[in-house]
């Protein structure tokens, strides 16, 4: 019986990693991706064999963007598996409908009585992302949290594209029309909210929504997303690692 159950969520921004000894999660933390996954998984070993969890004394599950990049683990499973399983554990519900904006990809996975019952995934050149954000942020010269601050204030704009290359167009065009940072960041923001709705729109209604990946803290985006889902979408501060936990659940299995 191994002591200790890791799991490794490499994203194409960041890595999350959760540690659970027997029953209980009793470390987790973020790793920049930064341009190699290789490097990144290299790092997290250090991290664990500086806490003395070794290969011998741990079972170790990868999954995410770079899950084929970690060479130390004993197994890798699919994200949306992964994700499922963190969101039940998280939220402790069996039938839910979990919203995660990663970096690269949106994913809208159904649970029904524990099991994934069905999936959507964005377009990878769609801007309904995470990383589409960061991009617009740059462009306006803010962050995202200050990216949300600022819609809050905004109304009335638009942005059509589905390509973040030409969103990004777009922005930069807005800007020398003049429009306001306020409105810019609402067309943003909201491009990205009525995005992830067309794809929740696909799932049963019935079902309760939550929120993981890297906006599972931003009470903006949450707002928006219950009031035109017209439910609340339940967050909580372990969200972003919701692949992480799932894995590390997983690797109790093993």
């Amino acid at each position: 019986m191994k002591d200790f159950f890791i799991g490794i969520d490499i994203g194409s921004t960041a890595a999350k990693v959760a540690i659970f000894k027997n029953e209980t999660l009793i470390d987790y933390f973020t790793e920049p991706t930064g341009w190699s996954s290789i490097e990144t998984a290299k790092k997290i070993k250090e991290k664990l064999l500086n806490n003395n969890i070794t290969e011998t004394n741990s079972n170790i599950i990868a999954t995410g963007y770079g899950r084929i990049s970690v060479p130390y683990a004993d197994k890798v499973v699919t994200e949306i598996t992964c994700h499922a399983m963190g969101a039940k554990h998280i939220f402790n519900e069996n039938d839910m409908t979990v919203i995660d904006i990663g970096g690269q990809d949106t994913k809208i996975i159904s649970i029904d009585h524990g099991v994934v019952n069905n999936f959507f995934m964005n377009d990878k050149c769609s801007a309904g992302t995470g990383r589409f954000l960061e991009v617009m942020s740059n462009i306006l010269g803010i962050t995202i949290d200050d990216l949300s601050l600022l819609a809050q204030e905004g109304k009335d704009t638009s942005i059509s594209s589905m390509c973040t290359v030409f969103a990004e167009s777009e922005v930069i065009s807005l800007i020398g029309q003049g429009t306001s940072r306020e409105n810019i960041s609402f067309g943003i923001i909201n491009s990205v909210i009525n995005k992830v709705i067309s794809m929740c729109n696909k799932t049963d209604p019935s079902l309760s929504y939550c929120i993981t990946g890297g906006l599972c803290d931003n009470p903006y985006v949450i707002s928006e997303l219950s009031k035109k889902l017209n439910v609340n979408v339940k967050s909580n501060n372990l969200g972003r690692f919701a692949g992480a936990i799932g894995a590390a659940l997983l690797a109790k299995k093993l």
